[in-house]
């Protein structure tokens, strides 16, 4: 076992260089530390300083995804390699919803903030587990949602946190107290949509997409003020001439067996399909502070399997998207599949890191995990592929098309990497994945738009006689190459998080959470719990103690036993 010299983090936040070395996590970490505290504010509220500076902060947990570059990298090292076989149980709080868990823990000044499904907002004492307070949202009476009541998360800042809700809402709550200050309607949930995404923040705008791609919506990302809830812009993730170019093959230069000559036949008698194309943004935007940038991935297009109705490239589905933060407008976009009908859709959320280019110059990089099973590596310029890596997951017959009786491909609807974040270790130059093995069959039906409800266009299925598993799989983003590979009894659902104590830790829907070596793969430690671990760790400091943080709950995706629970976890005295 790879030994490391332990260091303390105790009360200390590192503080390292700005923009792309800080969100990187690389030497900047092993800057500069000051104790007693933070440069940033007085940490009581949740200053911009704060947010900017999160991945060098040894001591909070700011980000869903533990900072603007989504790296989910997180710096302390009191737990380590040579010491993790010491963590146990500091406690355990269960919630009021016993149901799906996705959500991930922020942690602001000792005071952590959960959710569960069905829009419960926790603050819990970090050190302790104590309710501190509790808020039930009133919902609606329509909800219409894909894959789950999930709430994955809530955003803070200032002295307030905000979460979206199934009802599409975006509401905001006096963080001290639960208390809810303002609330606005985002879109109609009669129309299919819905909020199960974490907000993003910044410059005092909070950023949140849409789900329902199910539903034949319009996906959007919208901004609107923290303060007020004022709607300052919108960006459509579905143009009105989505035809894009017609492209023939995939992101990896692989043939999709596109009836073009059909597709613009059917444009000329239906018309661009963008009011109800779909498009929805599940997950966080990575934000570019220094070029005032957010990246997102959007999702598959409305109705997912039958794209007869549909002609076209389907912009900008299945896609990479920058936009600017002040106006909303887009920047530049990629697609990895164009008139997708497999419902490979983009989920997971891109990452911020230095990446090599094809010149060996090392650039501002974006990553994307995707259902196809592979680590996508773009230009963050001008969202250009620069590589993609070696499959993650098994491929076969891709892309047959869906048929009425039935057509096996792999991947499956469910990925490869489906919603889970990656983590990464800048400092190794590596992403880790969660990735599923599900074979599948594909199933088209004409489907006319039913009005707001789901809407698939057929149906994938589950191949009850073929094996399902998962894997852990670390991927050199700057070569595409596979490092290693753990596989798992059960399909991974859920998301990582790296430390920088040379580990990565991740959980499974048999209910136990792992840790592993972040360079070789080798199992450090586990721990049984009562349900599904499938939901994205976290990693904060109290009292000169480091806690790693996650939810125990299961998925309703995939069907894993559900549960309640939050568990922190320290080293044994």
């Amino acid at each position: 076992m790879l030994k490391q010299k332990q260091k303390t983090t105790a009360t200390m936040i590192k503080v390292g260089l700005a923009s792309l070395m800080i969100t990187a996590g690389t030497s900047a970490l092993a800057g500069e530390e000051i104790e007693a505290g933070t440069l940033f504010g007085d940490m009581q509220t949740v200053t911009q300083d704060l947010l900017d500076n999160a991945a060098g902060d040894s001591n909070n947990f700011l980000h869903t995804n533990g900072n603007y570059a989504q790296t989910r990298f997180y710096p302390a090292e009191q737990i380590n390699l040579e010491n993790v076989h010491n963590l146990e149980r500091a406690w355990t709080f269960k919630m009021d919803v016993v149901d799906s868990l996705e959500t991930t823990p922020i942690v602001i000044n000792g005071t952590m903030y959960v959710t569960s499904s069905f829009n419960h907002v926790y603050a819990l004492d970090a050190k302790t587990g104590k309710e501190k307070w509790h808020y039930e949202h009133a919902m609606g009476p329509i909800t219409t949602y894909c894959c789950g009541p999930n709430n994955r998360g809530v955003a803070a800042f200032g002295d307030m946190v905000y979460m979206g809700t199934l009802d599409a809402q975006l509401v905001a709550l006096d963080a001290k107290t639960g208390k809810k200050v303002w609330g606005v309607q985002i879109a109609d949930p009669e129309l299919g949509y819905s909020e199960t995404m974490a907000p993003t923040i910044v410059n005092g705008k909070v950023l949140i997409g849409t789900n329902g791609g199910e539903y034949g919506i319009r996906g959007f990302v919208k901004a609107f003020d923290a303060k007020t809830g004022e709607l300052l812009w919108t960006f459509n993730s579905i143009p009105e001439d989505s035809t894009g170019v017609w492209a023939e093959n995939d992101a990896t230069g692989l043939y999709m067996h596109r009836d073009i000559n059909a597709e613009k036949a059917a444009l000329k008698k239906l018309g661009d399909p963008y009011e109800t194309l779909g498009g929805g943004v599940w997950q966080n935007m990575a934000i570019d502070r220094d070029n005032n940038r957010a990246y997102f991935v959007v999702g598959n297009p409305s109705p997912d399997l039958y794209g007869a109705i549909r002609p076209g490239d389907n912009l900008y589905t299945n896609s990479l998207v920058a936009v600017d933060l002040d106006s909303g407008e887009k920047i530049c976009h990629f697609q990895y599949i164009a008139h997708d009908v497999w419902d490979l859709d983009a989920v997971s959320p891109p990452i911020l890191v230095p990446v090599q280019n094809d010149d060996g110059q090392t650039v501002k990089g974006v990553l994307h995990g995707g259902k196809t099973g592979y680590v996508y590596v773009h230009d963050a310029s001008d969202c250009s592929l620069i590589r993609y890596s070696d499959a993650m997951v098994m491929q076969r017959d891709r892309w047959v098309l869906p048929t009425k009786e039935g057509a096996s491909m792999l991947p499956g609807a469910n990925g490869g990497v489906e919603w889970s974040p990656m983590a990464t270790d800048p400092s190794q130059g590596l992403a880790f994945a969660a990735n599923i093995h599900q074979p599948m069959t594909y199933h088209v039906e004409e489907t006319p738009y039913p009005e707001g409800k789901l809407w698939l266009g057929g149906a994938f299925k589950v191949i009850p006689s073929q094996e399902q598993w998962g894997n852990v799989t670390a991927v050199d983003y700057n070569t595409g190459k596979i490092k290693w590979k753990v596989k798992t009894q059960h399909p991974m659902i859920g998301g990582l998080l790296a430390t920088g104590g040379g580990l990565v830790f991740t959980g499974e829907g048999n209910g136990l959470f792992k840790a592993y070596n972040s360079s070789t793969g080798e199992l450090m430690w586990q721990d049984q719990t009562n349900a599904g671990v499938n939901a994205p760790p976290a990693s904060y400091n109290v009292g000169g103690n480091q806690y790693i943080v996650v939810g125990s709950g299961g998925n309703a995706q995939m069907n894993y036993k559900r549960g309640n629970e939050i568990i922190a976890y320290k080293l044994k005295k």
